[in-house]
């Protein structure tokens, strides 16, 4: 795994944790999508698309869930900046048998980069859809989740050499 920088950026002189200066960074239009996927029992994916779940529709529950969890992600990572989030999506696919896909593409336009709100909506979605399925499977598998594109700023595009399944 190549890193683009071996300077660690989230430190301070003293060597204690700091929340990077964007100061004097462009503003500058950003947009990153990610993935993750929860893995269960045929019979479980059927009864989420068959809308059989007693606790409710669970890919809207999971769509708001990752939506809110993308908007608050600063608070849920510390050294994330709050940021003006100018849109959010997650879409869901399934392979018909017993994975389903979430996808979630966050933009903005400022100072920093919007990959960690992406990978947080994947996550709180995957985690609402194992809240809402539990009672009827508790060994769901949630997971692996990962950044599959982002654009803007000073480190420029970034696409994973791999593309995921689902896409």
């Amino acid at each position: 795994m190549t890193q683009p920088n071996d300077r660690l950026t989230h430190f301070n002189e003293q060597g204690r944790a700091a929340m990077v200066d964007v100061t004097d960074k462009p503003v500058t239009s950003r947009v990153a999508v990610a993935q993750g996927q929860v893995t269960m029992a045929p019979d479980t994916l059927a009864r989420i698309q068959e809308g059989k779940v007693s606790k409710g529709d669970v890919l809207a529950v999971a769509q708001i869930a990752g939506i809110q969890a993308a908007k608050r992600t600063s608070d849920w990572i510390p050294m994330c900046h709050p940021l003006p989030l100018t849109g959010v999506n997650l879409s869901f696919t399934d392979n018909g048998i017993d994975t389903l896909y979430i996808q979630a593409e966050v933009k903005t336009t400022g100072k920093t980069g919007v990959e960690m709100e992406a990978l947080t909506a994947v996550s709180a979605a995957a985690l609402t859809v194992y809240d809402m399925c539990k009672a009827i499977q508790k060994d769901m598998i949630v997971g692996p989740i990962a950044l599959l594109s982002k654009t803007g700023g000073k480190s420029g595009d970034y696409t994973a050499d791999t593309l995921r399944q689902g896409e």
